[in-house]
């Protein structure tokens, strides 16, 4: 059993597997960057590569991972957390295998969560079954209680940032808390919707470079997503582009995202959905 601690004076118990899973937060300092389309297209990436993906939507009052994929949940986590209904009800099939748990949108007691329904909801994720290789989590945007929640409980945490000054700027504010808060060392960092290679390097080396020399962190370059015309037409078709056009730029692109990510070492410790091997809220002071 391991002991979880969630806020001061706060821990649970909480049991865990003895096979290693790869738990990715997707996280981004700021909206309209393209972080839930990065989830979306990671995870059928990573399912076409022959892996077990479960895509976690917690984005828990502004859901729209089911949106991107075309479907219409009639339950959400909020049946779950309100104890009407199991997680195995709510968990929908998706393309490739990918199997997603649908939030809810417009529900505002769901942007806050209280600690107790955090692990609550962590506990239920660890009954998933069959267990996957790859958990995808896609947060919110921003720096809210929950963002900052999933991703420091996750081992991996991936920045989707834009070259937009604005988009490095709140990403860099949310590695700061982040790395402020909760002791995170390390950042993963994709460039979305880039003229090309240069201008996507150029964006990660202004973030990198600051991140590092003032956090004291490491920030590691996954890559590029091109903009793509493609990527918005196959949004308004509600699929996710390597669904829709699967030799797009983009599409390329999130193959490559998938197999850089899936190569790297896991990270450590592993085993059981690795949630539950990080010391969460409450275990660095701000």
């Amino acid at each position: 059993m391991q002991q979880v601690a969630v806020e001061p004076g706060e821990s649970a118990t909480v049991a865990t597997r003895p096979s290693a899973l790869r738990v990715v937060a997707v996280a981004s300092g700021k909206g309209g960057v393209g972080k839930t389309n990065v989830s979306a297209n990671l995870a059928i990436a990573f399912g076409r590569q022959g892996k077990r993906v479960w895509l976690l939507d917690a984005d828990l009052g502004l859901a729209n991972v089911d949106v991107l994929f075309g479907l219409s949940p009639r339950l959400s986590l909020f049946d779950v957390l309100r104890a009407d209904h199991s997680l195995a009800d709510v968990v929908l099939d998706g393309p490739a295998g990918v199997r997603i748990i649908p939030a809810a949108s417009g529900v505002e007691e769901l942007t806050a969560l209280g600690a107790a329904d955090r692990l609550r909801l962590l506990g239920l994720i660890d009954t998933l079954e069959p267990q996957p290789d790859v958990l995808l989590v896609d947060t919110a945007a921003g720096i809210s209680p929950n963002v900052l929640f999933f991703a420091a409980a996750a081992a991996d945490v991936l920045i989707v940032v834009t070259p937009e000054p604005t988009a490095l700027t709140d990403a860099y504010a949310l590695m700061k808390v982040l790395a402020a808060r909760h002791r995170r060392r390390e950042f993963l960092v994709v460039v979305n919707m880039a003229a090309g290679s240069a201008d996507a390097h150029s964006a990660f080396v202004r973030l990198a470079r600051v991140a590092e020399r003032f956090l004291h962190v490491r920030v590691e370059y996954q890559g590029w997503i091109p903009y793509d015309d493609a990527v918005a037409r196959a949004v308004r078709a509600q699929l996710p582009v390597v669904l829709a056009s699967p030799h797009a730029p983009a599409s390329v692109a999130f193959a490559q995202l998938a197999q850089r990510l899936g190569g790297r070492p896991a990270a450590t410790p592993t085993g059981g959905v690795q949630f539950f091997f990080q010391q969460l809220v409450g275990e660095a002071r701000s």
